[in-house]
C-alpha cells in the first residue's frame, strides 16, 4: 500500500483509537465496503462494538483538505445504511467529532468520542 497523505493520516487515526481509546484492533475495518443507494461505497475506517455492530465511522482527508460540510454529508450518508454511533471527520490537523441522535435525525458535535468499554 502506498503511503498517501490520506493514508498517511488512516493510519494515525487507527493508532489514535488503539493507544489512545482502547479500542482493539480486532473492532477496526480499513476501507469497509458499503452500499448506499446501489453504489459501493468505502469507508475510511470502520470500529465495531463487542455485539459486531458500526459503532464509529471515521471520514480521512489529506492534510491539505479542508474539511466542509460535504465531508460530514459524505459520512452522514454512510452512516443512513450503517447506523453507527459517532462519526469522525478528520485531515489529521483538525478533528471533528460528533454522536449521532437518532430521534431527531442529526448529530451533536462533541470535544472527542468516548473511550472503549470492555
Amino acid at each position: 500500500m502506498v503511503l498517501t497523505p490520506e493514508e498517511w493520516v488512516r493510519q494515525h487515526i487507527v493508532h489514535y483509537l488503539i493507544a489512545e481509546k482502547n479500542y482493539p484492533i480486532s473492532l477496526i475495518a480499513v476501507e469497509k465496503k458499503v452500499t448506499v443507494n446501489k453504489l459501493i461505497k468505502r469507508t475510511d475506517i470502520l470500529v465495531f462494538n463487542n455485539k459486531g455492530n458500526p459503532h464509529i465511522i471515521v471520514e480521512c482527508k489529506a492534510p491539505s483538505i479542508k474539511i466542509t460540510q460535504d465531508a460530514f454529508d459524505q459520512i452522514a450518508r454512510y452512516n443512513l445504511k450503517l447506523e453507527a454511533n459517532y462519526l469522525i471527520v478528520t485531515n489529521g490537523l483538525t478533528h471533528f467529532y460528533a454522536v449521532m441522535d437518532f430521534k431527531k435525525e442529526t448529530y451533536i458535535f462533541l470535544d472527542s468520542i468516548p473511550n472503549h468499554n470492555f
